[in-house]
């Protein structure tokens, strides 16, 4: 049993996997059950053994991704480090994705983000990274390094709409996207906000 459940969590990555080419390459609305199967070498009905429709297949896509991050995000979040240390490594855990799996950024900020309110009134993965991002800004106020008069709910917006605009600037293209850039940019990010935020 644990063998094949092994095999089956092998073969529905493996789907996701060649969704993720398949969709950054052509496009969710053009792209066809079958050209996902065939790029992940599978016949067409496997798909559907998975994933009972295209949409699912995104939304998967849109839980994984969101999972992992959360996760990396929690346990920068769990660390003595400083709420400014903090902000760093979560906008460096964002930010690096576009090197570390530039199809994956692609659709999501291509596919996912236009049709951002129906995903959000289906997972709530988004506002587990918000409420993250708050409960950090709140830390820093309770410390006294980052100003009071600044609603954390606010800051928490702000740094992730800064964020998404630098994956969606490196998707279209208008933005340089070299790795010197990636660290340039989560550099900025953190001096604009922190600095900002700051009591000093």
């Amino acid at each position: 049993m644990a063998s094949r459940a092994v095999s089956n969590e092998e073969r529905r990555r493996q789907i996701l996997d060649a969704a993720v080419v398949t969709f950054a390459q052509k496009g969710y609305h053009a792209c066809r059950v079958s050209d996902i199967a065939e790029q992940a070498g599978v016949a067409y009905g496997l798909v559907y053994h998975y994933f009972v429709s295209k949409e699912a297949v995104l939304e998967a896509i849109f839980r994984d991704t969101w999972g992992v991050m959360l996760q990396a995000i929690n346990v920068v979040e769990e660390t003595e480090e400083s709420p400014r240390e903090q902000l760093r490594k979560t906008a460096a855990i964002v930010l690096r994705t576009w090197r570390n799996d530039p199809d994956l950024v692609r659709v999501l900020v291509r596919e996912v983000t236009r049709s951002r309110e129906q995903m959000q009134r289906e997972v709530g993965e988004i506002d587990l990274a918000f409420e993250a991002l708050e409960r950090i800004a709140k830390r820093g106020q309770e410390q006294g390094v980052f100003r009071e008069d600044v609603s954390p709910r606010l800051a928490a917006r702000i740094l992730y709409g800064a964020l998404e605009e630098i994956l969606t600037g490196w998707v279209m293209g208008t933005l340089a996207g070299a790795e010197a850039d990636v660290a340039e940019a989560e550099r900025a990010v953190v001096l604009i906000l922190c600095d900002g935020l700051s009591t000093a």
